[in-house]
């Protein structure tokens, strides 16, 4: 179930969209104050917000520049002002979409469920364990939000063990997903030879690994709970 917080002080509105959310499978709460979004922003976790942009004690634009300055979460603005500098404000300081009002419930929930869709497609692209992020979208590990200089192989040796989190591989099957086991220039020696570089680059202490773990007589294995 995605939870929703709907921003909006429009009582009849609040209502109508609080039992079209109920009735998607939506969990939603509603805040009809800046300062209630920001006290129910700090104590919970949104999958989508839904910003009225005219609120009693301020405007929806500056909620959503306080969340850009930490999060990502889609944005859609709710305004009955449909001029130009409006829409363009509201995409450039973050929005992903933005609806006039008055509007039809379809639309709006056709519009929260395309953006739920698109934002799941794109951490699928992402795999984060040990302070480790990688974005598959563009190829690039990071540890601790700084970019690793990682060589393809090494990319590619980081993946399959972040893939495989606390299972044990051998050598033979890091050799069959990776590389050609054809090929003459990779052989068990190649294996510990990468394992041992991207130990360096990743690991705090790599004479004493925790992340990538030997198992005697068995393989390698990523630790998740180091």
């Amino acid at each position: 179930m995605s939870r929703l917080l709907l921003l909006e002080d429009d009582h009849s509105l609040i209502y109508g969209l609080s039992f079209s959310f109920e009735k998607q499978g939506f969990d939603a709460d509603i805040a009809r104050t800046i300062s209630e979004a920001l006290d129910l922003w700090s104590k919970n976790k949104y999958e989508l917000l839904i910003l009225d942009v005219s609120l009693p004690d301020g405007s929806g634009f500056e909620f959503c520049r306080k969340v850009r300055e930490n999060s990502d979460v889609p944005i859609i603005f709710l305004t009955a002002s449909d001029e130009e500098t409006s829409v363009i404000m509201g995409l450039d300081i973050g929005g992903d979409d933005y609806i006039t009002k008055p509007f039809k419930l379809s639309i709006l929930i056709s519009r929260i469920n395309a953006l739920l869709r698109r934002t799941e497609k794109y951490n699928n692209q992402n795999i984060e364990s040990n302070g480790i992020k990688i974005h598959l979208s563009e190829s690039v590990a990071y540890k601790n939000g700084h970019a690793l200089d990682l060589t393809s192989g090494e990319y590619k040796l980081l993946c399959l063990f972040m893939k495989n989190p606390d299972i044990v591989l051998s050598k033979d099957q890091i050799l069959e997903k990776l590389w050609d086991i054809n090929d003459n220039y990779i052989d068990n020696n190649s294996v510990t030879v990468y394992i041992r570089r991207l130990r360096v680059k990743i690991e705090d202490n790599p004479s004493h690994p925790k992340m990538i773990q030997t198992i005697r007589g068995l393989g390698y294995k990523w630790n998740v709970s180091c």
